[in-house]
């Protein structure tokens, strides 16, 4: 049945990614950033990428500028985020990290590498690099992050 793999792939893909998210939001949370959820992590990962306006992080959501909206709104009154003048469009604004947001950042990148240490372990650094390999010829276009 050929579409047996694509199927275990999908599976295996997805769990591993419930897997990995759970693994680092139960870290970041430990580090003392209580007040967060997971869709919070992934709007800090557009935001600190620069120039991210509400309806930028929308897109990047895959949700409304209404909920995007409401959630930059929620990270302005927990001090991770802050609005800032843009440089073109009077009508728009920046959004950028706080100091806290960049050391919730940090501290979700040390929970990443954390979370990730056990599949580096079953499979050694030079597999291991090779997965990334693969799949970042696979993941997505777009802002990941800013520069590794």
């Amino acid at each position: 049945m050929p579409e047996q793999p694509a199927l275990q792939f999908s599976a295996l893909v997805l769990a591993l990614a419930g897997e990995l998210v759970q693994g680092i939001h139960d870290r970041v949370l430990a580090a003392g950033f209580d007040d967060l959820r997971p869709a919070h992590g992934f709007a800090f990962v557009r935001i600190s990428f620069g120039g991210a306006t509400t309806g930028d992080l929308a897109e990047h959501l895959g949700v409304t500028k209404q909920a995007a909206a409401q959630l930059v709104d929620e990270l302005v009154r927990k001090g991770y985020v802050e609005r800032t003048p843009h440089p073109t469009d009077a009508r728009a604004r920046l959004l950028a990290l706080t100091e806290r947001g960049w050391a919730c950042t940090r501290a979700a990148d040390a929970a990443a590498v954390a979370a990730v240490a056990p599949y580096r372990e079953a499979l050694g650094e030079e597999r291991f690099a090779a997965l990334v390999r693969d799949l970042g010829a696979l993941g997505p276009r777009g802002p990941i992050r800013p520069a590794w």
